[in-house]
């Protein structure tokens, strides 16, 4: 049997399509977003200024001071591949980049 699995992004701000995932960093914090070519060019330009002063970090992420280090994944500790793949053999539609939402996590996690 075939199977044929086709990913679709939601723009994170205004729900259309996505066509792109943005990392970045702020206050030692890495974050994706899902966004179109619209929202994408905007978040760039707002950020434009700044990256034209900044300098690029060198070596690893450094936390803010006073914040804990951020923990990968939920708080089983699975992976966001490990989620995905038990959202896929239980129904759920997951893409294969970008955030897991919380309702599958959470369905994990009860799950488990």
């Amino acid at each position: 049997m075939a199977q044929k699995i086709q990913v679709i992004l939601v723009d994170d701000i205004d729900g259309g399509e996505a066509e792109e995932t943005i990392s970045f960093a702020l206050d030692g914090v890495s974050y994706e977003i899902d966004l179109s070519a619209k929202n994408a060019k905007k978040l760039r330009d707002a950020v434009a200024p700044y990256v034209a002063e900044a300098r690029k970090a060198r070596g690893g992420r450094r936390r803010a001071a006073g914040t804990a280090p951020r923990r990968r994944g939920s708080s089983t500790g699975a992976s966001a591949a490990d989620v995905r793949e038990w959202a896929r053999e239980n129904g759920y539609e997951v893409s294969e980049r970008g955030r897991v939402s919380e309702e599958v996590r959470s369905a994990y996690e009860a799950a488990r």
